[in-house]
């Protein structure tokens, strides 16, 4: 049968949406040079104008903000000390979701010093808010603070290997996780998903260029929790997402648990699990006697404590 002219297939039905590579929805980077789809030629210029304009803002380079809208004072017993709400966005259109977080001016205060031992060269141009002796509590004062540190996380962030160090994304998501890991060893799995989801999207605001190593902790915590409460759809789906990492950056210690987890929750789901059932055999085949092997739960609860 003679093959039809390239005209005819690309012609679609009435009312079909027509997709290419421009109007996919995840951020894509382009390099060199390319040759035109024939696509194109079905678009109108205003269609194309249109495509083109999306695709550069795709494009655009990923930039974080930072904002400190609020604060309030926590007084206890023995203590009394003010937490400043941060806000964390990115730029761009792609972004229509903020996430926040509450830290103290002690919590700033750590942080930069661990920056110092590091980057002292690099952020002698940033200045840190000085500590007060009094007048912590004065509303001036704490708004005098409040736009420092917001001008201090914008300083620092612009710095590349500080944004690109592990203590950037530990500002941003330890206390989370360490309050996350609490909750999952105490047995309260629902608050305890929920905050590893808002922790995992954290950290994927936050420090997207990491290794994906990062994101294996919280994922295989997520997998425990969501399968703990019988949620297996969302317990495989996070421990599926968690195994490219755990192989490719040779994390040991998790591959045997996250393979087992995978195994059992994919048998009760009916998904083919032939082929992880054979990994997981070769894997301890191999590594027997070099790593103790412990179920993915026994190795989550261990993490930040």
């Amino acid at each position: 049968m003679a093959e039809r002219p390239i005209e005819a297939r690309h012609q679609r039905a009435p009312g079909h949406q027509q997709e290419n590579n421009l109007t996919r929805p995840e951020l894509t980077e382009t390099h060199g040079t390319s040759t035109p789809d024939p696509v194109f030629s079905c678009l109108t210029t205003t269609e194309l104008q249109q495509n083109l304009k999306e695709l550069k803002q795709r494009n655009r380079a990923i930039k974080l903000l930072f904002e400190i809208p609020s604060m309030r004072i926590i007084v206890h017993s023995l203590s009394k000390y003010v937490v400043y709400q941060i806000v964390i966005m990115r730029s761009g259109s792609y972004d229509s979701r903020r996430v926040s977080i509450e830290r103290r001016y002690s919590d700033f205060a750590r942080f930069h010093q661990q920056l110092l031992e590091k980057f002292s060269e690099e952020l002698e141009e940033v200045h840190f808010p000085r500590k007060l002796l009094s007048g912590n509590f004065n509303p001036e004062v704490i708004a005098e603070r409040r736009l420092a540190l917001q001008d201090y996380l914008a300083k620092i962030y612009a710095v590349r290997c500080v944004r690109y160090s592990r203590h950037f994304p530990e500002f941003f998501t330890g206390q989370e996780q360490r309050h996350a890991h609490g909750l999952l060893r105490a047995g309260q799995f629902k608050p305890a998903t929920e905050q590893l989801q808002a922790t995992l999207s954290l950290l994927e605001k936050v420090a997207p260029w990491q290794s994906p190593t990062l994101l294996v902790p919280t994922l295989c915590a997520l997998a425990v929790g969501h399968r703990d409460l019988d949620e297996l759809e969302d317990a495989f789906t996070a421990a599926h997402r968690a195994l490219p990492a755990v192989r490719r950056y040779g994390l040991r210690q998790y591959r045997a648990p996250l393979l087992e987890l995978l195994v059992d929750v994919g048998y009760k789901l009916h998904r083919p699990v032939a082929q992880l059932q054979e990994e997981l055999r070769l894997f301890r085949d191999s590594e027997r006697g070099l790593v103790s092997f412990t179920s993915l739960k026994e190795l989550v609860v261990q993490e930040f404590t």
